[in-house]
């Protein structure tokens, strides 16, 4: 959930990640009906598709350190959700003596290494989930407050085809909670958001989802969420199937 900014690179130039996967087959599938497939399904990185914030939390340890600050887990746990430009004015605060810009780049080029040395630590249930997902054909994007060149790396990892489109916080104007990073999502994929579903780990993430219209699936990770009649809390997403997914969007649909 952290949060880029607008980096000039437009949607229509690269947002596509490839041939998308043939669309469900209800035929094949006798415990899904036309009424309760999702559209798509939009899955936040950080924190819900893979446990990337310990990484952050070591990086803005790292770089605090380095201008002979000092920062705590729960200072980490502060950040969980904000949007990196916005952190990097609090890391000034604590004596980083460098630009938003250089903070930004440095904290991500910082945890890109990580990932590169330490490998993709995928959240409970993510991989499996996303799998049977496009096993049946559903379009899906990552939908990312990380900058676009993070989120590419760790989607390539995938060992499947697993995401239609990416949008990452240098495609959009404002970050979440703004529902913008949402709409645009179901804008590439041909959708109507109140038939998506959204799955996110952060308050500002499940704001953001909500406020598109999508139905919002939250998965605690580093913060607890509180339980609302607005989205849907899951422990985790560890045994969860398409089935799981098909029941919320029935529950939407029953009560249009």
């Amino acid at each position: 959930m952290r949060v880029g900014r607008r980096s000039g690179v437009g949607l229509a130039a690269g947002a596509q990640l490839g041939r998308r996967t043939p669309r469900l087959d209800l035929c094949a599938v006798t415990t899904l009906t036309p009424a309760t497939v999702p559209a798509a399904v939009l899955w936040d990185m950080d924190g819900t598709l893979v446990d990337t914030e310990p990484y952050w939390m070591a990086a803005e340890v790292e770089l605090v350190g380095s201008f002979d600050g000092h920062w705590t887990h729960d200072d980490g746990l502060a950040l969980v959700g904000s949007g990196l430009w916005n952190s990097a004015k609090i890391l000034q605060s604590r004596g980083v003596a460098m630009d938003a810009d250089e903070i930004v780049d440095w904290l991500t080029n910082r945890v890109q290494t990580m990932i590169d040395e330490m490998g993709v630590p995928w959240r409970p249930g993510a991989l499996e989930l996303l799998a049977e997902i496009r096993e049946h054909g559903i379009p899906t994007s990552v939908v990312t407050m990380s900058v676009r060149r993070m989120a590419e790396q760790i989607i390539a990892r995938v060992p499947f085809d697993g995401f239609d489109v990416i949008v990452a916080g240098d495609d959009v104007e404002n970050a979440k909670p703004h529902p913008e990073a949402y709409l645009k999502a179901a804008e590439l994929l041909g959708v109507d958001p109140r038939e998506a579903i959204a799955i996110e780990d952060s308050l500002t993430g499940l704001a953001a989802a909500v406020a598109a219209g999508t139905i919002a699936i939250g998965v605690p990770h580093m913060i607890p969420l509180p339980t609302s009649e607005e989205h849907t809390v899951w422990d985790s997403l560890g045994g969860r199937r398409l089935a799981d997914l098909a029941e919320l969007v029935a529950s939407r649909t029953a009560t249009k």
